[in-house]
């Protein structure tokens, strides 16, 4: 796998514009899995960061500290799938364990990236011109039906995008929907069978806020 020789970065930060050049060295690339829930989206994200293993890769794998779930300290998917990882606030933290190690990774592996900032968004470019392969895994709606950022973001900038659906728990058809089941009208309520449902576009039925609430924000960190 190529990486980036000669490419800069400020130090101490990612968040500044990426200097230097690229003596004939390719950047890396962007890929992004997405979905709805019980997709197999941390599924996918598991066999491609431990296939990049098995191929002697240095993978760093991150997921936010909302997904307590299944593991804490790993990325887990519904089928029982796991691959350890560090859990993270939110970007900046991302970056705080990171670029340390910036020199001895080539594969980072973000699982539930609906759950971080938009600056997601630029620490992903800055580092696929550095040459890392940078894989993420999120939804792309949120219970209301409507985009989930940044994933849209990701999606505008991926070099590969891979749009996985679910079966349909009401009908048994495709599924591109996640289903909030209950009352509860936070954006965030972290949960898997249950609490949600895989759902075809027919048998999905949208929360609608008619009283326009202010809830519909991502809550704070887990360790808050």
């Amino acid at each position: 796998m190529a990486t980036a020789q000669t490419a800069r970065i400020h130090p101490g930060t990612c968040g500044g514009t990426y200097g230097g050049t690229y003596s004939g060295t390719l950047p890396g690339r962007i890929e992004v899995i997405t979905g709805p829930m019980f997709s197999g989206k941390s599924e996918e994200l598991i066999r491609r960061l431990k296939r990049a293993q098995i191929a002697k890769r240095r993978v760093a794998c991150f997921k936010p500290d909302l997904d307590v779930r299944y593991n804490r300290t790993a990325i887990a998917s519904h089928s029982a799938q796991t691959l350890d990882a560090v859990t993270i606030a939110n970007v900046e933290e991302l970056k705080a364990v990171l670029l340390p190690r910036l020199d001895e990774i080539e594969v980072v592996g973000v699982d539930e990236a609906q759950f971080l900032e938009a600056s997601l968004v630029k620490l992903a470019n800055e580092l696929v011109h550095l040459g890392k392969r940078v894989i993420l895994a999120g939804l792309d709606t949120t219970f209301t039906g409507e985009p989930f950022p940044p994933i849209p973001e990701l999606l505008a900038i991926a070099d590969e995008v891979v749009k996985l659906s679910a079966v349909c728990m009401q009908c048994g058809a495709p599924a591109i929907h996640t289903q909030r089941l209950g009352s509860n009208q936070a954006l965030v309520v972290v949960g898997a069978a249950g609490v949600y449902e895989a759902r075809c576009r027919a048998c999905f039925q949208p929360w609608v806020d008619e009283h326009a609430t202010e809830q519909m924000a991502l809550p704070v960190s887990a360790r808050g």
